[in-house]
């Protein structure tokens, strides 16, 4: 299993206090606490490993197809106005992540990095749709031949960093990974109103692999 590389350290850090546990156990100090404590830093370890995933994602061929920038559950498509880097009308895509969903993000779309903000503020329950808007949050626009895409992390209640590698001008590829949220987090995504939205509410979604929409010239 793949891990981000942002997570080395907080894996390293579980296994070596569970470890330090183990030992204590394995020595006869401390006695049933210790033994305790051993079993439930080495659960939290686990689950530390297992929340910093990086799985390989399964792109379609067809480069005109848009994959899910996160892993979880699509909480909200409609119809928005998308001022800051589309310009516009646009369909937005919320996909809520848990603690249990792989939290890094990856390119929905090919293009060039042509924007890039990072906003503080609040971490409210990330499947609220006021999050989009009061809770840190970080944005990358993509442009593409077809049109504009914004794709905005969205911090929540439990996590408490974003992290956006590419920088403007930077050329991005569909299905790379360009971040990650540590911790309960969301995705937005905002493509052209003409492109083809092609997930609904409620569908599950894998980062880099599922298709979420698919990319039409616009027509004039």
């Amino acid at each position: 299993m793949t891990l981000a590389r942002e997570g080395y350290p907080f894996v390293a850090a579980g296994l070596l206090l569970a470890g330090a546990f183990w030992v204590g156990v394995w020595t006869g100090v401390g006695g049933a606490v210790v033994t305790a404590g051993a079993w439930v830093l080495t659960a939290l370890a686990i689950f530390v490993t297992w929340f910093f995933r990086d799985p390989e994602p399964s792109l379609p061929d067809d480069d005109a197809l848009v994959v899910a920038p996160g892993q979880g559950k699509v909480i909200l498509v409609d119809d928005v106005d998308e001022p800051t880097f589309v310009g516009g009308p646009a369909r937005k895509i919320s996909i809520f992540l848990s603690v249990f969903d792989v939290h890094v993000q990856r390119a929905p779309v090919g293009g060039t990095v042509r924007y890039k903000e990072y906003k503080p503020g609040r971490y409210a329950v990330a499947w609220l749709d006021k999050a989009s808007d009061d809770n840190e949050q970080a944005s990358l626009g993509i442009e593409t031949p077809n049109g504009r895409v914004l794709v905005r992390q969205i911090a929540g209640l439990v996590a408490r960093r974003i992290i956006t590698d590419p920088s403007e001008g930077d050329v991005v590829h569909r299905g790379h990974r360009f971040g990650l949220i540590r911790f309960g987090s969301r995705v937005d995504l905002f493509v052209p109103r003409h492109w083809d939205v092609r997930c609904a509410v409620g569908d599950r979604v894998r980062v880099g692999s599922s298709v979420i929409a698919s990319q039409r010239p616009e027509t004039p």
